[in-house]
């Protein structure tokens, strides 16, 4: 079963709500929220921008095809990524966007921080994703300085090492399930998140699966304007393993499907291991699990 919070019970930290999300945090690893500022409506508009988007004829997808930058901004076609490496590639198609620092400025050369590519249609697209993704930066600072007083610690622990932080937010989406589709053929395959928080709006369709304490696989969905939340392998180093990062994948179904997380990241420079250990360098971590996924990045 995945927990479900108020988003309002979170940002007001009642002591109740906070052992409810260390729990969820520890034991499960995902959650769902709702009553965010962000209504089923506008979530309803962001979703049709990325639906008519990846609509579009294949040729002006690839007008902003991320293969040809070296960075994650942009079309990623079909079976451009493969998150597990005993699996085929994903079958699903993407659209990456970021947090872009000015040219000059520290960090700006690095592909974490490329400048986004927008495509000229579907019209209002860079105007309506680039405010989605404000919003939603700012509904994920609230959870993090939830969970960070959810594990004992001040409200701001977190706060320092998001001011750059490596947000990308992400348009999927999966088609029906191909007929040629076998055991290794999956929308994306089992695997974990690299980062710290991903919140995902979808559109209600079925898809995503959850892997249980009893290693079961859990159907979770969400009706636009409830997320789900859940949290990623940086997040795990950094809490000592108080938080959980959980395998998940979407195998598809006989319905399209478009969902969108927002991967919630640090500072690049951000250390993340546990106490004690060696450095674990946030953007060397997300660098190198980037070049593990997207076959543009594979070495060789």
């Amino acid at each position: 079963m995945i927990p479900e919070f108020d988003f309002a019970d979170i940002e007001k930290g009642t002591p109740e709500t906070l052992s409810e999300l260390s729990k969820a945090a520890r034991e499960v690893g995902f959650l769902t929220i709702s009553n965010t500022p962000i209504t089923p409506a506008r979530m309803g508009l962001v979703l049709a921008m990325y639906r008519a988007f990846f609509e579009l004829p294949e040729d002006q997808k690839q007008r902003v095809n991320m293969a040809v930058t070296g960075a994650n901004r942009g079309w990623g076609a079909p079976k451009s990524e493969q998150v597990d490496p005993n699996a085929n590639p994903d079958y699903k198609e993407v659209y990456d966007s970021g947090f872009a620092l000015p040219e000059g400025a520290e960090f700006s050369d690095l592909a974490v921080y490329a400048p986004n590519r927008w495509p000229d249609l579907p019209e209002g697209f860079e105007t309506v994703i680039s405010a989605y993704y404000r919003d939603a930066m700012a509904v994920a600072r609230v959870l993090l300085r939830g969970l960070a007083n959810a594990l004992g610690q001040d409200d701001g622990y977190f706060d320092q090492h998001f001011d750059r932080p490596m947000a990308l937010l992400r348009g999927n989406y999966y088609p029906e399930r191909p007929d040629w589709a076998g055991e290794k053929d999956f929308g994306i395959a089992a695997h974990t998140d690299y980062g710290c928080l991903t919140l995902l709006g979808t559109d209600g369709v079925a898809g995503l699966e959850v892997l249980s304490g009893d290693d079961t696989w859990v159907p979770v969905s969400a009706k636009p304007g409830t997320f789900v939340i859940n949290f990623g392998e940086m997040l795990e180093f950094w809490t000592e393993g108080q938080v959980k990062a959980t395998l998940h994948r979407v195998k598809g179904t006989s319905e399209t499907r478009i969902s969108v997380p927002l991967f919630f990241n640090p500072n690049y420079e951000t250390n993340v291991a546990p106490k004690g250990s060696d450095p674990i360098i946030a953007g060397e971590h997300l660098g190198k699990r980037f070049a593990e996924t997207y076959l543009h990045m594979k070495a060789g």
